[in-house]
């Protein structure tokens, strides 16, 4: 039997409404041919002050939460521009979760793509969770992706959903491309009835053939 799918970690808050990919990816730190080197632009303008000091009362910065892989996020993060750095990022970082009342639609889509976990709770369910690890010295969540559910170090549990699709892309490690190749077989039965059936739409055929 495969072992169950649980993100356990700290979780840090940063409960910013409407933080967008701009902010969590800076675009000064889009310069790169490949994904590398993205941790260190990684909330960049909130990390540090204009001449490059790490502001010491940024939730990232403080001790307790250097380690986090989960994040408590504000509605709509990740809205903004499409960059999918800022799903990098967030991995090269350490993070394997963001648990939000609710995201930007492309960044949703990209996060599913590389495997980022995100949960969609209330508002309100979040402002519980932040105010139990804030007032208690285990800052840690438990997220068990498979039976979907965030559980507190009090062992309170917080019911989420994921669409299908998804969560068997989290569990099985499968980008989009990835899920689509399950279906091989189906696509190749397809695509020879589609031929055999319209062979003049086949523009790599020799044109008395298509014409046959």
């Amino acid at each position: 039997m495969a072992e169950p799918f649980v993100i356990e970690g700290v979780a840090a808050p940063l409960l910013i409404n409407n933080l967008d990919t701009d902010q969590i990816m800076p675009k000064q730190f889009l310069l790169g041919i490949d994904k590398s080197g993205l941790a260190r632009g990684l909330l960049y303008d909130l990390r540090f002050d204009a001449s490059g000091r790490a502001r010491e009362q940024f939730v990232l910065n403080r001790p307790e939460y250097r380690r986090a892989k989960i994040l408590l996020g504000g509605s709509n993060f990740g809205c903004g521009s499409s960059r999918e750095h800022a799903v990098w990022g967030l991995q090269q970082a350490g993070f394997e979760a963001v648990i939000a009342p609710s995201y930007g639609e492309i960044f949703y889509f990209n996060s599913a793509n590389n495997q980022l976990l995100l949960v969609t709770l209330q508002p309100e369910q979040i402002e519980a969770l932040h105010a139990e690890l804030a007032n208690g010295s285990d800052k840690q969540l438990s997220i068990d992706v498979e039976n979907e559910v965030v559980l507190t170090p009090s062992g309170k549990s917080y019911p989420f959903s994921l669409p299908p699709r998804q969560k068997q892309m989290l569990v099985e490690g499968l980008d989009m491309i990835g899920m689509t190749l399950r279906d091989e077989a189906a696509i190749d039965t397809f695509e020879a009835r589609h031929w055999a059936t319209q062979p003049w739409c086949r523009i790599d055929l020799p044109a008395q053939q298509r014409r046959a």
